[in-house]
C-alpha cells in the first residue's frame, strides 16, 4: 500500500483523492476547506491538519492547487521542508511555465524527484479516473 499525500482537494482534487484511496493507498489529504476535507474523509482518505503533516510520511506527494503562487508557497513553505527525501512530488495544478519551472527546479535543488503533470478533463473525468495527464 502507497502512502499518499495530496494536497488540495477542489474540483478534480477530490476525486483524483477518492480514486486513490479506492485502489487501496493510504491517502492523507489536506486542504484549507473542512468540507472538502470532510468528502475526503468520507471518500476513505484521513484528514490532515497541516501540509506538513500529511507529506510527513508520504511515498508520494501530490499537489492540485489554483494557481502558481500557491504551488510555490506549499512547496517552498511546507512540502520540501518535511516530506522524506525519498518522496516523489508530483503537481497537477494547471499553472503557469515560469512557477512550474520554478518549483521543479527548487525540488531538484533540494534532492526530490519532480514531476509537472497538470491534467485534462473536468470534475466528471476526476471521479470516473479518466483524466489525461501531461508529465513534463
Amino acid at each position: 500500500m502507497t502512502r499518499i499525500a495530496f494536497i488540495g482537494r477542489g474540483n478534480r482534487g477530490g476525486g483524483m483523492a477518492a480514486n486513490q484511496a479506492r485502489a487501496g493507498h493510504a491517502v492523507v489529504a489536506f486542504d484549507l476547506s473542512a468540507a472538502a476535507l470532510e468528502r475526503a474523509v468520507g471518500a476513505g482518505c484521513v484528514a490532515a491538519d497541516s501540509v506538513a503533516r500529511a507529506v510527513q510520511d508520504a511515498e508520494i506527494v501530490i499537489t492540485m492547487l489554483p494557481a502558481g503562487p500557491h504551488v510555490r508557497s506549499v512547496y517552498g513553505e511546507q512540502v520540501l521542508a518535511h516530506a522524506p527525501k525519498s518522496a516523489l512530488l508530483i503537481d497537477c495544478s494547471t499553472i503557469d511555465v515560469d512557477s512550474a519551472r520554478a518549483v521543479a527546479q527548487q525540488a531538484r535543488a533540494a534532492g526530490f524527484r519532480f514531476a509537472a503533470a497538470p491534467v485534462s478533463g473536468g470534475i466528471r473525468a476526476a471521479e470516473a479516473g479518466s483524466l489525461a495527464f501531461m508529465v513534463g
